[in-house]
């Protein structure tokens, strides 16, 4: 069958870059299929929102391109992807391989008639389904994200997504956050388990209508940025793994478009 080529397909820069990240083929068995077809019909998924049974037929075939994304969700590979881009993408930039300073906040998000794991009611935003909380450096790339239901406060959700940050960014030091996270003692809890500072970036008294808050835009463009995606248009996934999972795949391919894009102007 002739191989089609769409508009999500990674371009050869970008496949270069991501090639040497993927696990080694297997020494034995069947000849596996091209990683490039599977990721292009991963990619094909996340930016159009197609059901996977419904990719076009000049991909693999449906079930082999998910259980590839299954299995690279339970091994790690997703993340470990991720992780390695966000540390080239700020090297690129001039900066060291660590950041000092985040930035989080949470976005909800409906979930199906479908259902699945981890849901609940956001009075705030009026939304049934799911809060993706995320930390940012000040680039806005991720630094840790948890999916967890929306009726999780933003001020108990941060423990989730923050737990753990210390260990893989030990030179954190100051973390931005709205008023929300100010609440029930969240400062002093991210200053004994973290050894960080909980900055809250407040709105400045008297004035009406948008403004733009320091750092604040850093993480709300990020989300913006996932939101190209249409599979991020509501939280499509049953398990909330794979919704952490598509949100690594679509900040990797913002990324390696970055870098990309900042190979061309050196």
């Amino acid at each position: 069958m002739t191989r089609l080529h769409y508009a999500t397909d990674l371009t050869d820069i970008q496949w270069a870059l991501l090639e040497t990240l993927l696990p080694p083929p297997k020494k034995t068995g069947r000849k596996p299929i091209d990683k490039r077809w599977i990721i292009d019909a991963i990619l094909y998924v996340l930016r159009t929102s197609c059901q996977w049974r419904n990719l076009p037929h000049d991909f693999p075939k449906w079930k082999t391109v998910y259980n590839n994304f299954l299995k690279w969700r339970n091994d790690g590979t997703w993340k470990r992807i991720h992780d390695t881009l966000v540390q080239q993408v700020r090297h690129a930039f001039g900066k060291e391989p660590t950041p000092t300073a985040g930035i989080i906040d949470s976005s909800s998000a409906a979930t199906t008639e479908s259902g699945g794991e981890q849901r609940g009611y956001d009075a705030g935003k009026k939304i049934n389904g799911r809060k993706r909380h995320i930390v940012v450096d000040t680039l806005g790339l991720i630094l840790s994200v948890v999916v967890h239901a929306a009726n999780i406060q933003d001020q108990d959700g941060a423990k989730l997504v923050l737990h753990g940050i210390k260990d893989m960014y030990e030179t954190l030091k100051v973390i931005f956050g709205d008023s929300a996270y100010k609440r029930c003692g969240l400062p002093d809890w991210v200053a004994a388990e973290l050894d960080c500072v909980l900055q809250p970036v407040l709105r400045p008294v008297n004035v009406e209508g948008f403004v733009v808050l320091p750092k604040r835009w850093i993480v709300e463009r990020t989300f913006a940025w996932l939101k190209k995606y249409r599979r991020h248009s509501k939280d499509y996934e049953r398990n909330p793994d794979s919704s952490v999972a598509m949100i690594y795949i679509a900040m990797t391919k913002n990324m390696l478009g970055i870098l990309e894009n900042k190979g061309r102007r050196v």
